[in-house]
């Protein structure tokens, strides 16, 4: 399998996810922060973004979401993939997997809804990204 991938593609689906990840919580930081009900420590820390390790974990698993993404598409339609291969994959995965698990999860942390449309949104352009992506340069 992993002779397949395309690395490059996986790299650059990586920069993009993190890029999203950027624009999406910059631009809804306000409601993203009160949806969490953190603390003003919390809060505080955020605004002085003195914690880069949450950076290189989130680039981590954003880089390992691309190759399992990656692999999900080559498993389901081979080598001659389209980009609408990758947008479907990803939008499926997503709906299965990601939307699933966030919504368990912030009803058992008593988090709102709002949490869960900001979070697994992000993921939704992320992984759509991710799939526009890998479908559009396919495989080696």
């Amino acid at each position: 399998m992993f002779d397949n991938l395309n690395w490059i593609a996986i790299g650059i689906s990586t920069l993009v996810s993190m890029a999203i990840g950027a624009g999406w919580y910059s631009g809804l930081a306000k409601p993203w922060i009160a949806a969490n009900g953190f603390s003003d420590e919390q809060i505080e820390s955020i605004e002085a973004n003195d914690t880069p390790i949450i950076y290189i974990v989130a680039a981590v698993c954003h880089l390992v979401m691309a190759i399992v993404l990656s692999g999900v598409i080559f498993h389901a339609g081979g080598t001659d993939i389209t980009i609408m291969d990758g947008v479907l994959t990803a939008f499926l995965i997503w709906i299965g997997f990601v939307v699933t698990t966030m919504s368990v999860n912030h009803r058992f942390q008593f988090k709102p809804w709002a949490l869960t449309v900001i979070d697994s949104g992000h993921y939704l352009a992320v992984m759509l990204a991710q799939g526009i992506i890998l479908g559009w340069f396919g495989f080696f």
